[in-house]
């Protein structure tokens, strides 16, 4: 077994004898250089294949470049020259540009209209709210009030009803009956509170034609919509307050004399001077409407509810009276709604005037069927409403898709430089989408029959 070689003396050079060892030995020197040796062969083995890898990257590449040329030149178009070409990108910008500043203008004018439009109807939905609550509070507390708030709100809302519906051309609605007895009531309140005929006739008029009216036009308990809370009120406030000067005011004989004469009514006597107030206001609308004014409504710059009716062929009195010959067609109307005013007037003159438990119960009969009709509008009108606001956006959907699809078929290569001629196309067709309005419209401005429902 050889021998451990002795040690060197420790010195300045004991850091350095390693070092040393492998400049004095031959062999450790020769087994360093095969070591790099390896090294340079497995450089080169490596750099041998990842060349190869290049070559078939770039090989797959310019297979690629080819297959998109090929693609491009099938997407050019035979006969366009690059000016041609040009002048078609630019023309599509300009049309895109226009575009957009139209439905910028649009969408702002939509949007005011829509903020004007949804601040009315919260206006008008508060103060329907708060008048029903005053109205439920007063009938409680102060119910010699009740006549005194009748008057007010109809001072202001009778001129305002004149004043839309003149802007719409359906002032001659307001000839109708329910007008001429409000006004006969307020004429009792504060002119003549000791007629007994005028009692008498308002009374029973205020509790036939009027509160039926809420049955007979589906009047509607809608508090945003001020058209339909002023119908309800010209006829559901009318019988609220004789009711309540009847049965309910103290001491009503001081403020309204007439009560004293009138301790019960006779029948024959209040139906024949409801039914003379009535025939006054019939003769009158005859002359006045049907008479002097009757080019104006057959030319059909003027509606009035006989016309109304007869062109209403869904509904029972349309129908009917599309089966009277031309000529008798006014009379049979006017005979019709007499006997319609006769027999609503019967429960007040047997039984309202009689018990205020039965005429609490009709107040409330009345009532409810509002509130009924209310109910169907937000669900079924609205429903409906947005149900066709669904099937519009589908159809704008589908057609900005389809109008997508076609134009990525046709588009030019002039694009390709920026944004491609389907993308641009597919912008237009953003373009075109239109917002889904929120804001709620004018519902008593609908139509004609709105009209009538809320005269």
């Amino acid at each position: 077994m050889p021998s451990r070689p002795p040690s060197p003396p420790l010195g300045k050079g004991y850091f350095s004898a390693p070092f040393e060892r492998f400049v004095r030995d031959d062999s450790g020197f020769d087994q360093l250089a095969s070591a790099f040796t390896l090294l340079d062969t497995v450089e080169t083995y490596f750099d041998s294949h990842v060349d190869l890898l290049q070559r078939k990257l770039q090989k797959h590449s310019d297979r690629l470049k080819m297959k998109a040329e090929e693609k491009i030149k099938d997407l050019k178009i035979k006969d366009l020259s690059g000016d041609l070409l040009a002048d078609n990108l630019e023309r599509e910008i300009k049309s895109f540009k226009l575009k957009i500043s139209t439905r910028m203008a649009s969408l702002s004018a939509s949007w005011q209209s829509a903020k004007v439009v949804r601040t009315r109807d919260k206006v008008s939905f508060f103060f329907g709210v708060m008048n029903l609550l005053l109205t439920a509070l007063m009938f409680g507390l102060a119910p010699e009030w009740i006549h005194i708030a009748y008057t007010v709100q109809g001072l202001y809302l009778l001129p305002l009803r004149y004043y839309t519906y003149k802007k719409r051309a359906w002032h001659y609605f307001l000839f109708d009956l329910c007008y001429y007895v409000t006004i006969l009531n307020f004429v009792y309140f504060w002119i003549f509170p000791a007629s007994p005929a005028l009692w008498v006739a308002c009374y029973c008029l205020s509790h036939g034609s009027l509160a039926s009216a809420v049955i007979t036009w589906r009047n509607s308990l809608v508090f945003h919509d001020q058209d339909k809370v002023t119908s309800l009120f010209i006829h559901i406030y009318a019988p609220l307050s004789f009711t309540v000067i009847r049965h309910f005011y103290p001491n009503a004989e001081q403020r309204f004399p007439a009560l004293r004469d009138v301790p019960d009514l006779n029948p024959v006597t209040a139906l024949l001077l409801s039914g003379g107030i009535y025939a006054l206001w019939q003769l009158f609308y005859w002359k006045f409407l049907l008479v002097d004014r009757r080019e104006k409504i057959e030319s059909g710059q003027r509606t009035t509810s006989f016309s109304w009716l007869l062109n209403d062929k869904r509904g029972a009195i349309g129908r009917a009276l599309g089966a009277v010959p031309p000529a008798y067609r006014e009379a049979s109307f006017m005979g019709g709604q007499f006997i319609y005013a006769i027999l609503t007037e019967i429960p007040a003159v047997f039984l309202l005037y009689r018990s205020s438990t039965w005429s609490a119960v009709f107040l409330l009969v009345i009532f409810a069927v509002s509130v009924w009709n209310g109910g169907g509008f937000y669900i079924e009108v609205f429903g409906r409403k947005f149900e066709r606001e669904l099937e519009a956006l589908r159809k704008e959907l589908a057609e900005a898709t389809a109008r997508s699809s076609s134009a990525s078929g046709a588009s030019t290569p002039g694009l390709s430089r920026g944004s491609s001629h389907s993308d641009l196309q597919a912008i237009l067709a953003i373009a075109d989408y239109p917002p889904s309005s929120s804001g709620s419209s004018d519902a008593g401005a609908d139509d004609v029959a709105e009209s009538k429902k809320n005269s």
